[in-house]
């Protein structure tokens, strides 16, 4: 059965105005359940992710500034959201969502994240709408718990995944693969273990052959046994946000190559959502449910 995290807590309420589409989070499990693509029974609501799994990958200090909610200002103003313990509530469940899909993953081949993807949390600040990294947190769950020994993490939001190639640049055992937009955010990026940039205005095509080829070659050069994809859907041609030419066509054939991949190779994977800053909410939940249809008719 497909197994999906969600909760009514990743909806947290922002200030009005605020840019980051928080409303995705409650639309897309409706829409969901509307079109019969699920039932009430593949959700699962999460568990918080432990403490000792946090210190895994974020520095204490770094832990103790968010449960204490002392972060400076500026160090705020990276993560772009207001700080309140609900907000850090929130990314320790996601976490946990993200950690728990994988267990559910391993058992049944796939699981997905309605939330998660916060790969620009680094193992010392929050960025960009990210403050836990949930990548980095269930590639060290499934380290630790001894459940994978060859990670690959599939990065294909339009922006770089600074946050987990910094947390995993000495480990040889997760493999960290970002494709994204050359010149979009972050500014300055991190070395994954296999960037690819691309130009504004990458298209369908070109960027269909690049992934196509480069999970061919991470097939031979790195071999894993497990997949976390970042399924970001902020590579859409009217993504505010983007800067790519993606169609919604587009994203469904990357999604569809990524789960084909995994199946044929009969590689468990994780997948959480990742960005979607489209300016119809109904592009963004469009692009998002593509996915979870992919994961029923491909796996079940």
């Amino acid at each position: 059965m497909l197994k999906i995290a969600w909760s009514p807590e990743y909806c947290h309420p922002l200030p009005e105005g605020h840019r980051f589409p928080m409303e995705k989070y409650e639309l897309l499990p409706e829409q969901l359940l509307y079109e019969g693509t699920v039932t009430q029974q593949n959700f699962f609501k999460p568990t918080p992710v432990t403490e000792d799994l946090i210190l895994q990958a974020h520095h204490p200090e770094y832990w103790k500034k968010l449960k204490t909610l002392s972060l400076s200002k500026s160090e705020i103003r990276a993560t772009g959201f207001p700080l309140s313990k609900s907000l850090i509530d929130r990314e320790v469940l996601i976490a946990g969502g993200s950690v728990q899909a994988a267990d559910f993953a391993l058992k049944y081949g796939i699981a997905l994240n309605i939330a998660g993807g916060t790969h620009h949390a680094y193992s010392d600040r929050g960025e960009g709408f990210c403050l836990l990294n949930d990548i980095a947190l269930t590639s060290k769950y499934l380290q630790i718990s001894d459940k994978a020994k060859k990670i690959l993490v599939l990065d294909l939001d339009v922006h770089q995944g600074n946050g987990t190639a910094e947390i995993f640049k000495d480990d040889p055992s997760v493999f960290t693969f970002s494709m994204h937009g050359a010149k979009n955010y972050p500014h300055r990026k991190e070395q994954s273990d296999w960037d690819i940039p691309l130009e504004d205005g990458t298209q369908d095509e070109h960027y269909l052959n690049l992934l196509s080829e480069s999970l061919a070659t991470l097939k031979r050069r790195f071999d894993p046994d497990f997949i976390i994809y970042q399924c970001g859907v902020d590579v859409l041609s009217t993504d505010k946000l983007g800067r790519l030419g993606m169609t919604i066509e587009g994203v469904k054939e990357r999604d569809k190559q990524v789960l084909e991949f995994a199946k044929r190779q009969e590689l468990p994977i994780m997948c959480c959502m990742g960005g979607g800053y489209s300016g119809k909410i109904a592009q963004i939940i469009e692009a998002h449910a593509q996915v979870y249809r992919l994961a029923q008719e491909l796996f079940f």
